[in-house]
């Protein structure tokens, strides 16, 4: 069902409706082929990038869509309700975006920022390491100034689209204790990626190491000034946790959705199941998950899109969102009963997506040591 949205303007209206339409004939007709064979959408971002959904909260003088964030996530959360895969790729993507965005010089951003706001390269984003996860001040990878740039040397870990993005949001140690950033290209002498992750969800966009041997990257691929790139990795965090949330709260409703429909449908002792009271206040209690999530992620992009701090309130709704992601696609397989636990309906995959919503951009034990922090200042 559609879901009841205050939007800001009658144009970010349109653009949900656009969203949802290039969303049913592009992505519902091919997610579980994709999801169950474990195979790449060929073209599939090309069109979202088309279609403009790729560069809706950077600027239209570089090609953006100028979209408020409040709008954006909401775009964010009906490609999720469809193909969390994609919608988390998504995601990345605008992630990877921001640093040249926010910290590049007019150069820089005038050189690379338009071919990848229009879609045409697609990104990755470079900061989590095998033994630095949550930990991003732990890095180890290495860029040595050299005569030509920056050599580069040292592995990454979990990067979503990894082997498949045209460029990458490259976190590096630059010094003792100095880490930088780096827009590389997707391909480079020295770069190599794993094999793809055998993941329990988001099965249809790989998930990659990488390891850099020496690769050399001119001296203009540096983002910032060196020793920036904490300040550069966390204020992109900030957002990218905002993504997820959104990412989280179109999976959970998906889960709703189909939940509310088959308890429509089905009957036991004569009625519809969602009749039965212990059945519908189980259905309610998800309805009131969706809607919760989705006003803590809302308040944040408002929060962000007014230029008022929202670090604590990105990690509340990041929170708060993938927990509810989880209860409410678990709920939803128990709805179904047995064939919940089955691949002839979709609850069962929703189930397995949410997992990883509570575990990437930071595990919800990191966002309630942020917000613990920002309770004790």
């Amino acid at each position: 069902m559609a879901v009841d949205r205050l939007l800001p303007t009658p144009e970010a209206r349109d653009l949900l409706d656009l969203t949802r339409d290039v969303a049913d004939k592009e992505l519902l007709p091919i997610v579980d082929r994709h999801e169950r064979a474990e195979t790449y959408p060929e073209g599939l971002f090309a069109t979202l990038g088309a279609a403009g959904l790729l560069s809706l909260p950077y600027p239209e003088e570089f090609g953006g869509g100028g979209q408020p964030y409040e709008v954006y996530l909401q775009v964010l959360e009906e490609l999720a309700a469809r193909w969390a895969a994609v919608a988390v790729a998504v995601s990345v993507h605008s992630l990877s975006c921001h640093p040249l965005a926010t910290f590049g010089t007019s150069e820089q951003i005038e050189r690379w920022l338009p071919d990848m706001l229009a879609g045409d390269l697609v990104g990755g984003y470079s900061l989590s390491e095998p033994q630095a996860g949550s930990d991003a001040a732990a890095l180890t990878c290495r860029a040595t100034r050299v005569a030509d740039g920056y050599e580069i040397n040292g592995a990454k870990a979990w990067i979503t689209h990894g082997g498949r993005a045209d460029f990458y949001a490259l976190f590096a140690r630059t010094g003792e204790r100095s880490i930088s950033c780096f827009l590389t290209p997707g391909q480079v002498d020295g770069l190599t990626f794993g094999k793809p992750e055998e993941k329990m969800g988001l099965h249809a966009v790989p998930t990659t190491s990488a390891h850099w041997d020496g690769a050399v990257l001119p001296a203009d691929r540096l983002i910032g000034a060196e020793g920036q790139g904490l300040q550069i990795a966390f204020s992109a965090l900030d957002s990218g946790r905002l993504g997820i949330a959104a990412c989280a709260t179109g999976l959970a409703q998906a889960a709703l959705d189909a939940a509310v429909s088959y308890a429509k449908e089905r009957t036991t002792f004569g009625k519809r199941i969602i009749d039965h009271q212990g059945l519908g206040f189980l259905l309610a209690d998800m309805a009131a998950a969706v809607d919760s999530a989705r006003a803590t992620y809302v308040d944040a992009a408002r929060r962000k899109d007014a230029g008022l701090p929202f670090s604590r309130q990105a990690s509340v709704a990041k929170l708060v969102a993938t927990d509810a992601a989880m209860k409410v696609t678990t709920d939803a397989v128990q709805v179904f009963g047995g064939y919940g636990y089955t691949r002839e309906f979709p609850v069962e995959r929703y189930m397995r997506e949410a997992k990883i919503m509570q575990i990437f951009e930071g595990t919800n034990q990191i966002q309630r040591l942020v917000i613990a922090r920002g309770l004790a200042r």
